[in-house]
């Protein structure tokens, strides 16, 4: 592997990854694991391809955490006052948020 390709995957798992120490088995000590949450698919490829190791596993909730992001970016400032008070009419607004919020 070229240097630079080692300085970019290191970037890349500055950026976007975790060093952790994980334990794959119950009767085994932890090991070392890379983990590095890119939704980039051709990168992640890369990355595999050019270290030679590790395995692309897709996350099951991704697109639930699209829709909840898009949700408070779209609705929570309209529902959140800065002064904090809250009409009867607000409340129920803001309460339909999170009961919207948590159906995604």
């Amino acid at each position: 592997m070229l240097e630079t390709e080692k300085a970019y995957i290191a970037g890349i798992i500055d950026g976007e990854g975790s060093i952790m120490l994980t334990r794959f088995h119950k009767n085994e000590y932890p090991s070392p694991c890379v983990s590095i949450s890119s939704t980039d698919i051709e990168l992640l490829e890369w990355i595999r391809d050019t270290t030679k190791i590790g395995r692309i596993i897709s996350k099951k909730n991704y697109n639930k955490k699209k829709l909840r992001a898009k949700h408070i970016l779209n609705n929570y400032k309209k529902v959140t006052l800065r002064n904090g008070k809250y009409s009867n009419e607000m409340k129920i607004k803001k309460e339909q948020f999170y009961i919207d919020f948590m159906a995604l």
